[in-house]
């Protein structure tokens, strides 16, 4: 039987899946859609979050950068999780486990943490502003920037989550 992690890991593949799938699909409409000189590509009769009246190349092109965002940010917790992260394995490699685990929890201590109590507020900031501002594209693209934003604390969170549970497991192994 799959852990609750193990499951939401698989759902996380699968949703990245589809953002992936669905990112190739907006450049390719919007490269034919540009090279037909076709905008907008679709108009609707009322405002749509996100989306709002109309579905523009421009609005296309921001789809591009919000799945790209997504894509690049979302899986570093899932890649942290699964310890496939980068670090200097021709000295680590020659480390007992109780001395990798002594390692990686100052790793955690002296770097990770840190990082997460300082950009964690501000990422958090950050969307709060685009909400309180009603931010949108200022091109005729996509509206309700602030879910985009969202992004950054969510994916940072993740990875916050998984850094601290990564550092509970380092010190029972580092005794």
């Amino acid at each position: 039987m799959q852990s609750f992690a193990e499951r939401a890991a698989r759902l996380t593949e699968t949703a990245l899946a589809v953002a992936l799938i669905a990112l190739m699909l907006a450049v390719v409409v919007q490269v034919v859609a540009s090279a037909l000189d076709v905008n907008p590509l679709l108009r609707l009769s009322g405002s749509v979050p996100l989306i709002g009246g109309a579905v523009t190349l421009n609005s296309m092109l921001d789809l591009q950068w919000h799945l790209l965002v997504c894509l690049g940010l979302l899986p570093a917790g899932l890649v942290w999780q699964r310890n496939a992260h980068v670090r200097v394995d021709f000295l680590y490699q020659h480390y007992s486990p109780a001395w990798k685990a002594r390692l990686d929890l100052m790793g955690n201590l002296t770097f990770a943490l840190p990082f997460f109590a300082l950009i964690l507020p501000a990422s958090v900031g950050f969307m709060q502003r685009a909400w309180r501002s009603d931010e949108g594209s200022r091109n005729g693209g996509l509206e309700d920037l602030w879910l985009i934003k969202s992004v950054l604390p969510m994916g940072l969170g993740l990875v916050a989550l998984y850094v601290a549970l990564e550092t509970l497991r380092l010190i029972r192994a580092a005794r």
